[in-house]
This record gives C-alpha cells, structure tokens and sequence, in this order.
C-alpha cells in the first residue's frame, strides 16, 4: 500500500465527522443558550455565541475532544465585575459556574483560569470563556490568575492565520495539525494545542514540499518534528495581539523519540517496506494510522 493511501486512510480516521461537528454545535448552543436566558431579556439567537478552538479553525481531531466558544454578556456585566474590589474575574466564572449547573445539574462544572469547563462523559466538553468585544475587533476575557485581570485576544486573526495557510499549502496546514494532536494525544505529550497550530503554520510558511499532496506527508512529519526539536525553549508570536506563545520543553524527550521513528519509518518508506513503516508510524499516531 502506497504511502499516500495509508496517510490518506489515517486522515479519514482522525478528522472530526459532520456527527462530531454536529454535537459540538448542538453542546456549544446549549450552553450559550442557557447563559443567553440569564443575562438577556432577549430570544436566543446565536448571536451572543462564537465557536473558536479546533472547531472554529477546522482543525479539530477525532476522537472528539473541548468545544472552546465565546460567550458574549452585556457590558454591564463586564463593568459590574470590573468594579470588584478582588478578582471580579473569578467571581464572573463562579457566577457563569452556577447558571450553568442549573442546567446541567448532575454535571461536573468549574472555572477554569479564564473559562467554565462543562464536562460530558459521553463526548464533548464545553469550554466557555466569557468575552467582550472592543472597537478594536478583539476580544477583552477574564484571566483569574495572579489577583485577576483582563486580557485581550483575537480569535478572529487566530482563525484567518489557520485558513490563510491552508489554503496556501493545499490543505497541508489543517492535516497536519490534526497529525500533530492525535500524536499529542496518543504520546501524552504536554505541550499547548495553540503551540503545535502555529507550529505547523510556522513550518509549512518555510518548507520545500509545502504543498504537495499525502505522498510527501511521511517527509513532512518527519521534518515537523525535527523542526519542532530545534525550537523547545522559544516561543512563536500569537497572531492579532503580538503576545509570546512558549513552546516549553517538557515535550522534548517524546518529540525526539517521535522524530526517530520517523526518521525510520521514511527509511522504510522509501524501500516499499509498507507493513515496517506503518509500525513506526503506529508507534507515533496509535492504531488510528492503519496498515
């Protein structure tokens, strides 16, 4: 079996359904449905609501996993946490916390540093942050940490910085995000999903085979991760808000061993060694890369 057939067999496995999307709509409006009818007077509409995270980019990842939304309050929310004498930010997710328990009672809810985590045990979470939008288009969200603040963000340049890659590398940048989550998944790897996202567009702007189809994707793993290696310790620029995304290094050890495998497994991929190559392959992805 041909290496394109085997990477294109991969993908299909891992990239979220039109199921997977379904329930994450239907759990995303759910929730902000429910946080509408407590701070609006208004009918629901979806138009407190944005869909940001693997699925506002199309990069989600099977099997399913955070739905992260925007829930947008009315200013008055914001200025009456704001006036908190002590970490209104805090107070704001607690107060988020406890409408949504009322709607989902038996539950496990909590804040989270800047969001309301609702847990499902049968699929999806749903990772609310609060989120007020400026004159600027960016998005002003609670951060608990350090006493409380307000931080800006831009989903919107996050979103565009994904769409505008894919486009250019032919669909490369969205396939190997998800690459790269179900190796962050099936290795246990701790490093930021947002890390690896521009990562991967970071390294797809500069890379020889940027936009040939699923034959090269054994090279471009394989070279993701050696590029990967050489950044532990930096940081990539967050689009939108100039802001330092750290790469970390706690990762490093599963990244270098992933490289040698991939390494090898390129080794038997140029020899038509197909079953040898899927169980390297396998040894990085997990049993969704198939022979």
């Amino acid at each position: 079996m041909a290496t394109s057939t085997r990477f294109d067999k991969f993908l299909q496995n891992i990239t979220a359904t039109s199921t997977d999307r379904a329930d994450a709509s239907m759990r995303a409006g759910n929730a902000a449905s429910k946080l509408h009818s407590h701070y609006y007077t208004t009918t629901y509409s979806g138009s407190t609501l944005r869909i940001i995270g693997g699925y506002g980019k199309g990069t989600a990842a099977r099997p399913p996993r955070d739905v992260d939304i925007l829930f947008m309050p009315p200013n008055s929310v914001y200025h009456r946490f704001d006036g908190y004498s002590g970490n209104g930010q805090s107070a704001l997710l607690q107060e988020m916390r406890e409408v949504l328990k009322s709607r989902y009672p038996n539950t496990n809810i909590r804040g989270d540093g800047q969001v309301v985590v609702v847990t499902f045990t049968d699929g999806h979470a749903v990772e609310v942050l609060p989120a007020w939008k400026t004159d600027s288009g960016k998005y002003l969200v609670p951060n608990t940490h350090d006493g409380g603040s307000w931080n800006l963000v831009d989903h919107d340049a996050e979103i565009k910085n994904i769409a505008d890659s894919d486009a250019r590398s032919n669909g490369n940048t969205r396939n190997l995000i998800r690459m790269m989550k179900t190796w962050q998944d099936y290795c246990s790897v701790p490093i930021k999903s947002l890390a690896l996202e521009l990562r991967a567009r970071n390294f797809l702007s500069t890379w020889e085979y940027y936009e040939k189809g699923t034959a090269y994707y054994d090279w471009m793993v394989r070279d993701f991760f050696g590029g990967l290696i050489k950044n532990a310790g930096n940081y990539c620029t967050i689009p939108g808000i100039e802001e330092r995304c750290y790469y970390g290094d706690a990762w490093l050890s599963r990244a270098e061993t992933a490289y040698s495998r991939a390494v090898k497994a390129c080794d038997f991929e140029s020899s038509s060694s197909d079953t040898d190559a899927a169980i390297e392959w396998r040894k990085i992805f997990g049993d969704k890369y198939g022979f």
